[in-house]
């Protein structure tokens, strides 16, 4: 067994350690606004409930282990002490990370995830309408653990008001956990599903993904692709150029011309198909041809 004392480690390694070894987690989809209106969402696993009575969150948005820099997360909770948290069920897990990207400030990550934004009923930040249980909360405390990278940031919540979506409770109105079919976060790139187990989603933490706002309209109004497949599709840092498109073309008119001869509702059920295998390059070749 190998065995180290926190110092002994660098602390991107000790981070990585952690987050492997403490898992699975459950998912702070926080939405904020700056002190200009501004909205902002981002996702935290350093989170979890501490009491009902009063109704406590606490999640944390670290320090960047990299540059020693703070999120917009936590300069806003600052600025306006109001907080909403939304739970990530399955439908949203793939919107929930591309809006994990590092957007410049003042970027709305709604737009960038193609989430829609609900009004609170009392306090200013607007929750997921997407989420099936959104929590506005105030913000009692900010804790600060550290002044270097990788220091937490306790975000002491109160629950001001709960908002859960019909189709998740059982008669009695308690919650159908299979229904609700929450994602908790793993090490690396993994996520855990109840129902399934492990599962893997590419970070968007190198490039910046185009975003949901950024695909042609013919796609993002699709009645056949879902939100995680819009997800996928904005989770890349260009749209394919034509001279590729064309190249994508001309090999399917050799291998199987009946795809470009599909009707719309056919190609995006085939760029589906791709998306199922992670070939989101060939998906967006498809879509645009």
């Amino acid at each position: 067994m190998l065995s180290f004392k926190p110092k002994e480690l660098s602390t991107g390694k000790l981070h990585a350690y952690l987050l492997s070894a403490v898992a699975p987690r459950p998912i702070a989809f926080a939405s904020t606004i700056d002190a200009n209106g501004n909205p902002n969402l981002s996702p935290f696993s350093f989170f979890n409930v501490f009491s009902a009575n009063p109704p406590i969150l606490i999640f944390s948005p670290a320090r960047r282990v990299r540059d020693n820099t703070t999120k917009h997360t936590l300069e806003n909770v600052e600025a306006v002490k109001e907080v909403v948290i939304n739970v990530v069920n399955h439908d949203l897990v793939q919107q929930m990370s591309l809006s994990s990207t590092e957007y410049a400030e003042g970027v709305n990550e709604f737009e960038k995830a193609g989430l829609s934004m609900l009004a609170s009923d009392v306090v200013k930040p607007f929750r997921v309408a997407e989420s099936p249980v959104q929590l506005e909360c105030k913000v009692n405390e900010i804790v600060k653990l550290g002044a270097e990278g990788g220091a937490g940031n306790l975000v002491i919540c109160e629950v001001v008001k709960l908002h859960i979506a019909e189709h998740v409770l059982n008669e009695d109105q308690s919650i159908n956990q299979e229904l609700l079919d929450l994602v908790a976060r793993a090490g690396g790139s993994y996520y855990s599903r109840a129902k399934n187990g492990f599962f893997e989603i590419p970070k968007p933490l190198t490039t910046l993904g185009i975003g949901v706002d950024a695909l042609p309209e013919e796609i993002k109004k699709s009645s056949v692709l879902t939100g995680n497949d819009l997800g996928m599709l904005a989770n890349v840092a260009a749209l394919p150029t034509q001279e590729n498109i064309d190249l994508f073309i001309k090999e399917a008119e050799d291998k199987c011309p009946h795809i470009l001869k599909a009707s719309t509702e056919d190609k995006h059920k085939k760029a589906q198909d791709y998306l199922k295998n992670n070939d989101v390059d060939s998906a967006l070749k498809l879509l645009l041809s």
